[in-house]
């Protein structure tokens, strides 16, 4: 074959190519597009992360702060509650003796509880 006849056909193969050379650059910068979407994307999606994670754990935080003062008040109130009891108890037995004492059957006798003696008088009558 003549050179020319070669340079025509490679000419024409490059003219053929040449579509889908163009194509292929449209389909680089779309990708190149879509990959700085993407990237962006991600930077947002990290950011929220980064912050849910940050008010997770300023919530976990308040939690555990709740829970701590709860455990605080409940044992508070338990031992309130406690007094209250032993005062209530107190008072049933301080009740139960002076009921048990003033119904006593018996009597005191001392110094200052002194029981008259019974005096018979006697007499006699002659007849």
């Amino acid at each position: 074959m003549d050179d020319s006849v070669k340079i025509a056909l490679v000419e024409q193969k490059l003219e053929d190519m040449k579509p889908i050379i163009f194509k292929l650059d449209a389909t680089i910068e779309k990708l190149s597009e879509v990959n700085t979407t993407v990237s962006r994307m991600l930077a947002v999606h990290e950011e929220r992360l980064s912050k849910s994670e940050e008010i997770d754990s300023v919530l976990f935080t308040k939690i555990d702060e709740l829970r701590d003062k709860m455990d605080r008040d409940h044992n508070d109130v338990l031992s309130r509650l406690q007094g209250l009891e032993k005062k209530v108890w107190i008072g049933i037995g301080i009740v139960t003796a002076l009921s048990f004492f003033f119904s006593a059957p018996w009597e005191v006798k001392g110094p200052l509880n002194i029981q008259p003696e019974s005096v018979i008088l006697e007499t006699s009558y002659s007849r």
